[in-house]
Order: structure tokens, then C-alpha cells, then sequence
């Protein structure tokens, strides 16, 4: 039975691996903040509108390295995902995460990011306070921070939502995670006028970690366990943990010009195609 599972597993198809990366009791950032972090000191608000709870972060400790984490905050029960918008923050949250990661600079703080958003929020009140602005300046800032930047996309990377807090010099995923400029139901509305095709169009999108790393978008893949992160969240949590260790120890070695020059080349060559 157990070598069943383990086959069903690895051959799943993008579709299956979108429902995975949404499963309700998937760890979340306050899981990852309590099983890998110490001394997680939350630092609130954009100094503009407001503390956006859909987009967190602060200071804390990964063994004796001081770090900056920020990381979408979704909810582990309804009344929390209403509370925190179900980690579709604002411009309010972008505005915040990029005070924190200045904020890690100027203290040579390494940041560490976690994704897991459908997208930033939609409505009307985000697209009045400049949520296309947001974003647009936390890449073009997240570029040129001089502080090793580490993201992980641990359940859903969706959309521009995702690429607020996406630049860094390494981009880990959850083998089980997903990330995309849309989400499969999205695409499917928009290409086939029907839902009913968001297996085809998770298939196309390429929104899995295996083909991520294939396209160069995408640096390492976290293996989960068999299942999902959720069936055994001790053990995620200390693979991130393994792999955010290592990837420190690396970047730190390389003086600040270094770090902005690889990371600004790493992005300019993502959908570069040899002749």
C-alpha cells in the first residue's frame, strides 16, 4: 500500500498538484515561523495606510543567524482567512514588506520570503492606494537590495501577487507548490470561456517545480512527503530549514556588488532564448 501511494504521488499531474499546493491543512507561514524560526519579533505597518494582516514580517533567528522574514499570512481556520483576507494583501502589505526588507539592509540582515497567495487583492479599495505601483517598486527595489534575498514558494505563487516579495537571489519551491502568472482557472476563462479546462490549462502553464527548474525560473525543489506537506509538517519544516542554512552559507560569501549584479542577471535571462 505504501509503495502504491508513493507511486500515485510522484506521478501526478499538474492539476492534481494544484489541488495539493490548496489543500486547507497545508502549513502555513506561522508554521514555518514556529518550527523554524526563534525570537519572530512582528514588525507592523506601511507607515502610509495601514498593517496589512495578509502580508507579515520581521526580525528572527534561523539557529544563531539573525534574519528578516516576510511571508503572505494566510489563515488556518475561516475566521482567520477572513481576518487576513486569505493572504491577498494589499498595497498596504507590499509597501510594509518592502519598509522590512530596507529595513534588513541597512542592518545586513539576510531576508528570507515566503509566497503563498492566489494574487494580490483585486478590488477596488487595492487599485485606488496603487496596487500596480506597489509591485512594480518592490521589484525594482528588491533588485538592488544589497542583503542576500531567499524565496521559497510554499503553496500558491500566483500572479504579480507572488512576484511582490519574488526577487531574490535563490527561488526555492515546495515540490508540491505552484507558481504561475494565473491561476489554471483563470487561463481557462480566459482561453476557453469554461472552468471545466483547468486541467488543460494547468498542464500549459507549467506552473509545477519540475518545470519551473527546467524553464531557469526556479533554483531547488524541497522534497515534501509522500502526500503533501501537510501529512508530516515536522519534516517539511526542517528540509526549508536544511535548505535556507545552505543557501545562506553560500550567499553571504559574496560581497554586496556581486550579490545585486547575479541577481539582476538572473532575472534579465528568465524567457531568453538561444538562437
Amino acid at each position: 500500500m505504501a509503495k502504491k501511494k508513493e507511486t500515485h504521488f510522484s506521478n501526478m499531474t499538474p492539476w492534481e498538484i494544484v489541488q495539493i499546493a490548496r489543500h486547507k491543512e497545508r502549513p502555513v507561514l506561522v508554521d514555518y515561523l514556529d518550527k523554524i524560526f526563534d525570537d519572530f519579533i512582528e514588525l507592523h505597518g506601511d507607515r502610509c495606510f495601514s498593517d496589512d494582516r495578509a502580508l507579515i514580517g520581521g526580525f528572527a533567528r534561523l539557529d544563531k543567524q539573525n534574519v528578516m522574514v516576510i511571508g503572505h499570512n494566510k489563515g488556518k481556520n475561516v475566521q482567520d482567512n477572513i481576518a487576513q483576507n486569505f493572504g491577498q494583501a494589499k498595497p498596504d502589505g507590499y509597501r510594509k514588506a518592502l519598509r522590512l526588507m530596507k529595513l534588513a539592509e541597512k542592518f545586513n540582515v539576510p531576508i528570507i520570503a515566503f509566497i503563498d497567495t492566489q494574487g494580490a487583492f483585486p478590488g477596488l479599495d487595492a487599485e485606488e492606494r496603487g496596487q500596480a505601483e506597489a509591485i512594480a517598486r518592490n521589484l525594482a527595489e528588491m533588485s538592488q537590495v544589497t542583503v542576500p534575498i531567499i524565496c521559497i514558494v510554499s503553496g500558491e505563487g500566483g500572479s504579480g501577487g507572488a512576484l511582490g516579495i519574488g526577487v531574490g537571489d535563490v527561488i526555492i519551491m515546495l515540490s508540491n507548490s505552484i507558481y504561475s502568472v494565473i491561476s489554471p482557472e483563470g487561463c481557462a476563462a480566459i482561453l476557453w470561456r469554461d472552468a471545466k479546462f483547468s486541467p488543460e490549462a494547468a498542464e500549459a502553464l507549467k506552473l509545477t517545480a519540475p518545470s519551473l527548474v527546467r524553464l531557469g525560473i526556479v533554483d531547488e525543489i524541497i522534497d515534501e512527503p509522500v502526500g503533501g506537506a501537510h501529512t508530516d509538517p515536522e519534516a517539511t519544516a526542517e528540509a526549508v530549514k536544511n535548505s535556507l542554512l545552505k543557501n545562506l552559507q553560500g550567499l553571504q560569501k559574496l560581497p554586496p556588488a556581486k550579490l545585486v549584479k547575479k541577481r539582476f542577471e538572473k532575472f534579465a535571462n528568465i524567457g531568453h532564448f538561444n538562437k
